[in-house]
Order: structure tokens, then sequence, then C-alpha cells
């Protein structure tokens, strides 16, 4: 069972989605074989890891602070963030995996990583 901790002063957006984050790790969890593919959305960068939850350990992860490029779009880093979180799961022998959204919305960049890790071969 997961808990997450809502802080007073917060907004109600913030509330809203750690409801949401509560209610999807409750069904989501990452083992060695399959592990979690957790999602973080900040205003600039978009961040990505592979989790196992039964180790407790961060397996794998990307960012679009690796890509200085400043003529994409922020889906388009997405996707290569989600391109570049696949390489490095095949590297370490992973093919499937269980996609967590983190409490965010499927839309836009959380979407984009999602696609990108499918096109280049991550089944979730």
């Amino acid at each position: 069972m997961i808990r997450i901790y809502i802080k007073k002063n917060q907004s109600d957006r913030y509330k809203k989605r750690m409801k949401s984050k509560a209610v999807i790790r409750k069904k989501v969890f990452g083992t060695a074989e399959r592990p979690r593919l957790v999602v973080f959305r900040s205003h600039r960068h978009i961040y990505a890891q592979l989790v196992d939850d039964t180790d407790h350990k961060i397996l794998a992860a990307s960012s679009s602070l690796k890509f200085t490029e400043d003529k994409k779009s922020g889906r388009d880093k997405a996707v290569d963030v989600g391109k570049l979180m696949a390489d490095l799961a095949k590297k370490k022998g992973i093919k499937k995996v269980v996609f967590d959204r983190n409490g965010y919305v499927y839309h836009g960049r959380i979407q984009s990583v999602a696609e990108g890790a499918r096109k280049a071969g991550l089944v979730f």
C-alpha cells in the first residue's frame, strides 16, 4: 500500500494530482522483469525513470536536460526522452514495462513519452 501525503498550503490542482497519483499507484507495481516507467513533468523539462518496486531501485533514468536543442518543441523532446528510455531499457534486457503517468493526464508531453518509448520497442 502506498501513502501519499498532501501538504497543507497547496493548490487544488496539486491536491487533485496527488489523489489521482494515489489511485494509480494502488494498481501499478513494478518488478524486476516488468519495471514501472515513471514520468515527471516540470514546466520546462520532462523526466523518466525505470523503477523496480520490489528492490526499491532505479534501473535507468533519462530527461530532457540531455537535449540542449532549443529549436525543438516540448513534445518533440518528450518523444526523444521516451526513445532514450527504451534504449536504456533494452541495454538492461527489459522489453516490457508498466507505465505510470504519476497523476498527470495522459495528454501532451506525457503521451509523447509513451509514444516515443513504444516506437523504440518497449511494450506496455
